[in-house]
């Protein structure tokens, strides 16, 4: 790849990209709009790079495929939108509990049941709670651009492979669907050394490997559980969020993925009126970036959390800012696209609002 090459993307196929300049080598997918670029454009680009394509016979089966090449120390993905996202989840508990790194992307589409293809945010709480069964967190990344779409995927098989752990990169119908220009990298050159001391490669000379999340043994499960949330403590070292006119901001509105930027574009023009107001867009949304805005609740903010649903982030958003403050809520039924004009006069009623 040249040096400083840029493409015109849509965000599907800026995953796509991400994704095979971050080392992956297996994709295993079903179509579901409006993800279907992702499969499409990996079915070849998959194969020309040297690596699997399978389209599966269902959801299920794509997420089982998944689980067995990550078992095997194999940088791999699986994409979908909602409804087969829901399908994943036994698998994805299974990948958590059993520590089998694994990439899996969610064009988020509006629900619940079949919903529509248009854009919703109505996955929050299934991304950031687990989605399965049993404790588990799965590490959650939250594009707002196109270029994020391609960074944090390839930042995601990083993060797959440090923390053993299925990170999930969670976008939706308008990240997905729009085209920006991308600042392409080079691929990175994964080390043949990596998982190398857990993963399934054949018995050889070493001891007898097995990778699996039963537990039957007096004490065995509290022990493995407390070593996953150990885990999932330490991933907070990946919090990520932008502030936007935060500083001596009176009020700071919190949103996410596209809602994100389509909110920064309302700050700006509040701004230019004299407003005083600002942006916080957590990047990570497990782990929430619950320092960052309590750090601005004590600073003696006032906050209208704004999401494309019905109130999910803004409980994170209370929880984080409780000790000195409390969030609004403005929510875009999932089935309607907002402008930045409908958030204008919310977060105007917010700002008149007493703390």
């Amino acid at each position: 790849m040249a040096k400083n090459e840029r493409k015109f993307l849509k965000g599907n196929e800026a995953v796509a990209h991400g994704a095979l300049a971050a080392g992956c080598r297996c994709f295993f997918g079903y179509p579901i709009t409006p993800q279907n670029d992702i499969p499409e454009f990996m079915s070849k680009a998959m194969v020309d790079a040297g690596g699997e394509f399978v389209q599966a016979e269902s959801e299920v089966a794509a997420a089982n495929m998944l689980l067995g090449a990550g078992a095997c120390g194999i940088r791999a993905m699986t994409s979908s939108s909602s409804p087969g996202v829901s399908l994943k989840q036994e698998a994805i508990s299974y990948m958590a509990g059993s520590e089998i790194p694994a990439v899996i992307v969610n064009m988020n589409r509006g629900g619940p049941g079949l919903g529509d293809i248009g854009p919703s945010q109505g996955d929050y709480y299934q991304s950031t709670r687990g989605g399965g069964h049993g404790d588990y967190r799965t590490l959650v990344l939250a594009p707002g651009t196109v270029q994020e779409a391609f960074d944090l995927t390839m930042l995601a098989f990083d993060l797959a492979f440090k923390y053993r752990n299925p990170v999930l990169v969670l976008g939706d119908a308008i990240i997905g669907q729009m085209k920006e220009p991308v600042a392409m990298r080079p691929a990175v050159k994964v080390s043949k050394a990596e998982g190398r001391s857990w993963r399934l490669e054949g018995k050889g000379t070493r001891k007898p490997r097995i990778i699996k999340s039963l537990f039957l043994d007096d004490g065995a499960l509290a022990g493995q559980n407390r070593h996953l949330q150990e885990k999932y403590e330490a991933m907070r070292d990946e919090i990520m969020a932008e502030e936007f006119q935060v500083k001596d901001a009176e009020l700071v509105v919190v949103a996410y993925g596209s809602i994100g930027r389509i909110a920064k574009t309302t700050v700006r023009k509040l701004r230019a009126k004299g407003k005083k107001v600002g942006l916080f867009r957590p990047i990570t949304l497990f782990p929430f970036p619950d320092a960052a805005l309590a750090r601005l609740a004590k600073a003696g903010k006032k906050f209208l959390t704004i999401e494309h649903n019905l109130g999910q982030m803004v409980d994170d958003v209370r929880l984080a800012v409780r000790a000195h403050a409390d969030s609004g809520f403005f929510g875009v039924y999932p089935g309607d696209m907002p402008s930045p004009e409908d958030f204008e006069e919310p977060i105007l009623k917010a700002l008149r609002r007493k703390k």
